[in-house]
C-alpha cells in the first residue's frame, strides 16, 4: 500500500472496486482477479482493493463488522490491538475523567478509535506517512474525523503539554524486515522516553510486549497482562492516578459467565455483545506454597502467569505447587474458576515412553491433548510415538514434579 493507492482507493471507482473485491474475497486470488478485470477495473487498482478486501476479512477478528469499512497493511493489522481490548482501556481512560489524549505512535488507529467513541479527544501522532493515511481514512470511515486527527510526525516531538492523558505502543519490529525486537532502547520510541512519559503527563498508559521483564516496569506503575479467551495479547503499564494495583491479569471471555467462587471470580460485566471480564490483582511478589500432586491439576491463564499472580490464584484455590519453578497447581478438588483449566489428575507417572504407551493402550485411548510446562518434549512428536489406536480421549500433562521429569494422566473435571 501506498499514498497513490490508498487515495485510489478513495475515488467512486475504488470504492466500487472494493466492494467487488468484497463479494470474491477468500476463494482463488487469479479467479478473483480475472473477475475484476472482466468487470473493467484496471489491473492497479484491482490487485489494491483485492488486497485490502482481504485484510479486511481477516481483520474482522480484531475489530468485527467495523473492520469491512477500515483500510489496512499487513503489518499494522498484525500489530494492531484487538477491538474489544481497545476499547475497553478507553473505558477506563474515560472513567478516570480523561477527555484530551495524545496516542504517540498511533497506527492505524485501533486505539485511537476506541478512545474517540468513548467522546475523548484523540491527537494521534504517526512517523510514517503511508500508516498516518490509513489512520486519518479509518477516522473518516467511522465518522470520528473530529475526535481523532491525525499528525505525520516524530512522536517524541509531540507538545504533550496539550492533552491531559498520553498512550503510546512504541513500535518492536524493524520497519522493512518486519523482524521482533528485543532490546527496548531500539524500540521507537526508545524505552527511556516512554517511560519518561509519566513524569510529564500524570496520566501516561504504555502498551508493551506480554514478554515484558518485570524488571523494566517503573516504580509505581500497574503493570496489566491481558489474555482474550486464552490467548495472551498484551500487557498494559498504567502510570499515575490511574496505578491501582502492582499487578494484574485481566482475562477476557466470550460466551456464559464462570460461576466462580469468591468476590474476584464474578465478571465486570457481561452481556451478549460484550465479554466477560475477570481480573485477578495482587503483588506479583507473593510465592506459592509447594506439595505434593493431588487429585485435581490447575493450567493457570497465561495472564495469570505472567502477571506473577499464581501465589494468588493459589490462595482462592486452596492449591500447591508441585515444583516450584512450574505454574501448575493441584487440589483436593476442583473448583471452578475462569482463571485456570482444571483436570482430574487419575495417573501419575515417572516419564517412560513404553510405560505410558502400554497404560494409553490399556486403556483403549485414541486422542490426547497434551499440555506442558518444563518439558522439552515436543508435543506433536510424542503424539507421533506414541502410536495410540483407541477410540478413547486423555489429557496428559508433560512437567516435572520436584524436578523429576513426570506426566499426568489426566480427564476433564466438566
Amino acid at each position: 500500500m501506498d499514498l497513490e493507492q490508498l487515495a485510489a482507493l478513495r475515488t467512486a471507482e475504488g470504492v466500487a472496486a472494493l466492494d467487488s473485491a468484497a463479494r470474491v474475497a477468500g476463494g482463488d486470488p487469479l479467479a478473483a482477479a480475472g473477475a475484476l478485470r472482466s468487470a473493467g477495473v484496471p489491473a492497479g487498482l484491482a490487485a489494491a482493493a483485492l488486497t485490502q478486501a482481504e485484510l479486511r476479512r481477516r481483520a474482522v477478528a480484531k475489530f468485527g463488522p467495523a473492520a469491512e469499512q477500515m483500510f489496512f497493511t499487513r503489518p499494522g493489522l498484525e500489530q494492531a490491538t484487538r477491538q474489544v481490548v481497545a476499547r475497553r482501556r478507553a473505558r477506563r481512560l474515560r472513567a478516570a475523567g480523561v477527555t484530551t489524549l495524545a496516542d504517540l505512535g498511533c497506527g492505524l488507529g485501533a486505539d485511537a478509535l476506541a478512545a474517540a467513541r468513548e467522546g475523548i479527544r484523540v491527537y494521534g501522532v504517526e512517523a510514517d506517512p503511508v500508516t498516518a493515511a490509513l489512520a486519518e481514512a479509518n477516522a473518516r470511515a467511522a465518522g470520528l474525523a473530529e475526535r481523532f486527527t491525525v499528525e505525520c510526525a516524530d512522536a517524541t516531538a509531540f507538545d504533550v503539554s496539550r492533552v491531559e492523558a498520553v498512550f503510546c505502543d512504541p513500535a518492536r519490529r524493524r520497519a522493512g524486515t518486519g523482524r521482533r525486537i528485543f532490546d527496548p532502547n531500539a524500540y521507537s520510541p526508545p524505552w527511556d522516553f516512554v517511560t519518561g512519559l509519566a513524569d510529564r503527563v500524570p496520566y501516561t498508559v504504555v502498551k508493551v510486549a506480554p514478554g515484558l521483564d518485570h524488571a523494566l516496569i517503573p516504580t509505581g506503575a500497574e503493570a496489566e497482562w491481558v489474555s482474550v479467551d486464552g490467548d495472551l495479547v498484551e500487557a498494559t503499564l498504567w502510570c499515575g492516578p490511574l496505578a491501582e494495583t502492582p499487578r494484574r491479569a485481566t482475562l477476557l471471555k466470550e460466551g456464559p459467565p464462570v460461576n466462580a467462587s469468591g468476590s474476584k471470580g464474578a465478571p465486570s460485566y457481561h452481556s451478549a455483545s460484550e465479554p466477560a471480564v475477570y481480573q485477578l490483582t495482587g503483588t506479583g511478589a507473593a510465592e506459592a506454597p509447594v506439595g505434593p500432586v493431588r487429585g485435581f491439576v490447575y493450567d493457570p491463564d497465561p495472564a495469570v502467569v505472567r502477571a506473577h499472580l499464581v501465589a494468588e490464584l493459589a490462595t482462592e484455590l486452596d492449591a500447591t505447587l508441585a515444583d516450584p519453578a512450574i505454574a501448575y497447581l493441584y487440589a483436593d478438588r476442583a473448583t471452578p474458576t475462569p482463571y485456570a483449566r482444571c483436570l482430574a489428575v487419575t495417573d501419575v507417572l515417572p516419564f517412560s515412553l513404553k510405560r505410558l504407551r502400554a497404560l494409553l493402550r490399556e486403556r483403549r485411548v485414541g486422542r490426547v491433548e497434551i499440555r506442558k510446562r518444563g518439558s522439552a518434549l515436543e508435543p506433536e512428536r510424542l503424539r507421533r510415538d506414541l502410536r495410540l489406536t483407541g477410540d478413547q480421549p486423555a489429557s496428559l500433562v508433560l512437567t516435572r514434579v520436584a524436578g523429576a521429569p513426570t506426566v499426568l494422566i489426566c480427564q476433564p473435571t466438566g
